[in-house]
């Protein structure tokens, strides 16, 4: 099973991997708001991730980690 960590402080909200996940388990964290003032990515089910790392590759800051 694979492990997803975003670096909050790093993302900027773009979105680019909410499009990339063929599962669709990424989305914003609402109840946070990181130093740049964004809303970062979060993983909302890791039971469902089958770490294909297409999140970490489309995100253009390098804020997902994809440990498998």
């Amino acid at each position: 099973m694979a492990k997803i960590t975003v670096k909050a402080d790093t993302c900027k909200g773009c979105g680019l991997c909410m499009t990339a996940c063929p599962r669709k388990i990424i989305g914003f964290d609402r109840d946070k708001i990181n130093s740049k003032g964004y809303h970062p990515a979060v993983l909302l089910d890791e039971e469902k991730c089958i770490g294909c790392a297409m999140c970490a590759q489309m995100c253009p800051d390098c804020a997902i980690i994809v440990e498998r």
